[in-house]
């Protein structure tokens, strides 16, 4: 009988995103100048050599321990794990036994992996039941958000500076307008300036906004909080929204995310401040935004992930 994950939250990561692996990959970006094929040969070579080093800690790695956690809750009665994670590589099985024995290394419960052998790991996103994927490639994260399938984003570096998680909880900040709600709003202001943005989202805000590219996964995430012990109060998830809205367009935010029926335990209406000193404060594992104005100082004090646009979206071009 196939296991059920309908009731699990699952999330496919790239082993690039779970680990750093800059020098292997600069190695073959270098060799792929001169001759493609050599390059696979030089990489191959170094992986193998280094297949028993243990990889350092990329930017998603944080993230995928603390959400690991969680399954420590999980009741007798229950039929699926709380969390799923899954590797999908686009090493092949050879090269990528460095990355299996990095994660035994680490002792991450991640029992599933995909290596494709420079294929878009991409593909098989659906067919692993994926509500969230994390990498470093740009088209593969192009090519599952305009798949509908699931939420993608494309991790930033490792932020310099390291802030200090409290332990035992899992901490997700995310953007708004592109990201949890659809683009529809974002492009009035684009378009018409904020006075008719504020204006329109005044009007509607007994209107619930549609859905975005991450409305699933916030929905899923409320799935994880109910299946936990504990009231969703004191719940070891804890979600924020960070977003550049304010009065008086916050809130049709707050009514949506009731209409949708999930909890969020913070939300910050920054009106054009900085979303970076309200980051180092709230302390995420991972913090989701569409913008790289916004993402390029966050990038650098929290792990961080850039919501590609819907190809199709005007905001794409």
């Amino acid at each position: 009988m196939a296991l059920d994950l309908s009731n699990t939250l699952v999330v496919g990561i790239s082993a690039t995103a779970l680990f750093d692996m800059s020098e292997s990959d600069k190695i073959f970006r270098e060799a792929r100048n001169e001759d493609p094929d050599k390059a696979i040969e030089l990489f191959r070579d170094y992986m193998l050599k280094h297949e028993n080093v243990p990889l350092q800690a990329g930017t998603g790695y944080p993230l995928v321990e603390a959400l690991l956690g969680l399954n420590e809750y999980m009741q007798a009665s229950d039929k699926s794990p709380l969390v799923e994670v899954v590797v999908m590589s686009r090493n092949s099985p050879d090269t990528g036994l460095r990355v299996l024995n990095s994660i035994r290394h680490n002792g991450l419960n991640i029992t599933r992996s995909a290596f494709t052998a420079g294929e878009s790991a991409a593909d098989y996103v659906e067919a692993f039941d994926v509500d969230l994927f994390l990498t470093t490639d740009v088209k593969d994260a192009q090519q599952v958000i305009d798949s509908g399938h699931s939420a993608a984003a494309i991790l930033k570096n490792p932020p310099k500076e390291g802030a200090e998680i409290p332990e035992g909880q899992v901490r997700i900040a995310f953007d708004g307008d592109a990201v949890l709600f659809s683009d529809k709003s974002e492009l009035v202001y684009k378009t018409q300036g904020m006075e008719a943005f504020h204006a329109q989202e005044d009007a509607m805000q007994d209107t619930p906004m549609e859905e975005g590219p991450y409305a699933s996964l916030l929905k899923k995430l409320s799935k994880l909080q109910d299946r936990l012990p504990m009231k969703v109060e004191y719940s070891p998830v804890r979600i924020a929204i960070v977003t550049a809205r304010n009065s008086p367009s916050e809130m049709r935010v707050i009514k949506t995310l009731r209409a949708w029926g999930v909890y969020v335990d913070e939300a910050f209406f920054l009106g054009g401040l900085e979303k970076g000193k309200v980051l180092k404060a709230f302390k995420p594992h991972i913090f989701f935004d569409d913008q790289d104005v916004h993402l390029d100082t966050a990038a650098n004090l929290v792990p961080s992930g850039k919501v590609p646009y819907l190809s199709a979206s005007e905001l794409a071009k």
